[in-house]
């Protein structure tokens, strides 16, 4: 069976090639060669997806692209490097700690916006646990990824967390803000 994210419809065990794929390549950069297959076609179509590093159930790095530009299997391979060693929120992985971490996958739909008359409107229309949201305002933008709900009970309080990454007050509103959601199908080490 496959699963579909938008443009790409993926095997419905598209983790066992994507977590691999992800592993291997940063590994790579530590000096640790593991092969990992990468020849499926679904891997050559267009796909953005997220990578999440977590030690000891707590992040470790998190990067991602929200909109497809590249390969799906390019963009693995790229975010996966990139939250190992580019999260600047962490310092870069090494390899004691290589094989401690567990990778997440998070392959995303396509961005769809979000319209609403107020902040209140668009708090009722966010589906919890469900929608990634990104929030806009001027130059400041931040992303939660669906697996964020998690830490948070209300979507004031998500959406004020949100405004907070994206460099603003948890308070803040202006009629200018945009906002778009975006849902993932996810894969784990160990599950």
């Amino acid at each position: 069976m496959r699963t579909e994210t938008g443009p790409i419809l993926l095997p419905r065990d598209a983790g066992a090639t994507l977590l691999p794929l992800a592993r291997a390549a940063i590994g790579r950069e530590l000096g640790w060669l593991h092969s990992a297959a990468a020849d499926a076609g679904w891997l050559r179509e267009l796909g953005a997806c997220f990578i999440t590093l977590t030690h000891n159930a707590k992040l470790r790095g998190c990067i991602g692209t929200l909109r497809a530009h590249r390969a799906l299997g390019e963009d693995v391979k790229a975010n996966a490097v990139a939250a190992a060693f580019r999260d600047p929120r962490f310092k870069p992985l090494t390899l004691d700690e290589f094989h401690a971490v567990e990778v997440e996958v998070s392959v995303l739909s396509a961005l769809a916006p979000i319209t609403f008359t107020d902040e209140q409107d668009a708090l009722r229309q966010l589906r919890t646990g469900i929608d990634g949201v990104i929030f806009q305002y001027g130059h400041h933008s931040g992303t939660f990824l669906p697996q964020v709900w998690e830490s948070f009970d209300q979507p004031a309080e998500f959406m004020g967390q949100l405004k907070y990454k994206a460099g603003l007050p948890p308070d803040f509103w202006n009629a200018e803000v945009k906002l778009s959601r975006y849902t993932v199908i996810k894969w784990r080490e160990g599950q």
